[in-house]
């Protein structure tokens, strides 16, 4: 069994972690960290669990007993807990911020399956890429791949307000995202780094700009991405170029219909579909930001990293069907 501890445990993120902890055949939770719930169940913040464990949440951090650590932090506090906690050096560490995504001083391994499985199977310490970041990339790689992102490409994306953490906020509480859309970081967004960095691994220079517009939806789970491409390539190439380029991935899948986000929800999938228009592709491309946007790609990169079937753990219904 991989013993696992998580950090930061009491979030979205990591309720999350623990559901899918919980009934994956091949790991056990030794500890979930909280200080401010220590002591606490569980179930009691991460009401779904009642009924399925009797763990209770830790000011402890046992890192000698454990096989890896999740890292559930908010964005900059991984690199500020490492510079005051030892980790030793046999225990594996999955960040689920974006402290270390971008290539740098450090050996993390970006932990995006489709394009990097190979090193985060002997990585000890992986990056777990952002949400809009993982629907945004897997609707352009293969576009990216085979040289066709030559002009800026325009993306709008809308997200779920657990896509912005479990403490409410002027722009997170019901009563404002009710009936509600707006945007927000137009052109600025965190997670553009990461995507570039990932188009130039594949298509080498990329001298166009990447115009993303983030929305803030009126529902709680689930990215929804369009990418628009200028290109002249004939559609058919493309589209088969797609099913080739994620014919062995896990849970990445070209769909011949246009999609909905129901579809998606509650699973580790990334749907994908293309419509041509003249000289124009339109992609969209579909995930669950809590699961294959954050804590299902974060076991999914664990199972790699550990030598399993990455599907353990995951083989998730959409709550819709």
């Amino acid at each position: 069994m991989i013993k696992v501890g998580i950090l930061g445990a009491a979030g979205y993120t990591g309720g999350e972690l623990i559901r899918l902890l919980l009934n994956h055949p091949e790991a056990e939770i030794v500890f979930a960290n909280s200080e401010s719930n220590a002591g606490n169940p569980v179930a009691e913040v991460h009401e779904g669990l009642y009924g399925e464990s009797e763990l209770k949440f830790t000011d402890q951090m046992p890192f000698e007993d454990v096989d890896v650590v999740f890292f559930c932090f908010g964005h900059g506090k991984s690199e500020a807990f490492l510079k005051e906690h030892t980790i030793p050096e046999n225990v594996k560490i999955i960040d689920l911020a974006q402290d270390f995504r971008i290539k740098g001083d450090h050996d993390y391994v970006y932990g995006l399956p489709e394009i990097n499985k190979d090193e985060i199977m002997k990585a000890q310490h992986v990056a777990n890429p952002g949400c809009f970041a993982t629907a945004i990339q897997l609707g352009l790689l293969p576009a990216a791949k085979m040289g066709l992102l030559k002009y800026d490409v325009s993306v709008n994306a809308i997200t779920g307000s657990t896509g912005a953490g479990q403490k409410p906020g002027a722009t997170t509480h019901f009563s404002w995202r009710n009936n509600n859309l707006s945007i927000y970081k137009p052109f600025t967004h965190q997670h553009l780094a990461e995507i570039r960095q990932s188009l130039e691994q594949l298509q080498g220079s990329l001298d166009v700009d990447i115009d993303f517009i983030p929305y803030r939806g009126d529902f709680a789970r689930g990215i929804f991405a369009t990418e628009v491409i200028r290109t002249k390539a004939y559609a058919d190439e493309v589209i088969a170029a797609y099913k080739e380029f994620y014919k062995d991935a896990a849970f990445t899948h070209y769909v011949d219909k246009p999609l909905d986000l129901k579809q998606v929800v509650n699973t580790n999938k990334c749907l994908i579909h293309i419509d041509a228009f003249d000289n124009k592709l339109l992609v969209t491309s579909c995930i669950d930001n809590l699961l294959k946007g954050a804590v299902g790609q974060a076991v999914q990169n664990m199972n790699l990293m550990f030598g399993i079937d990455e599907r353990f753990g995951l083989n998730l219904k959409a709550s819709a069907f």
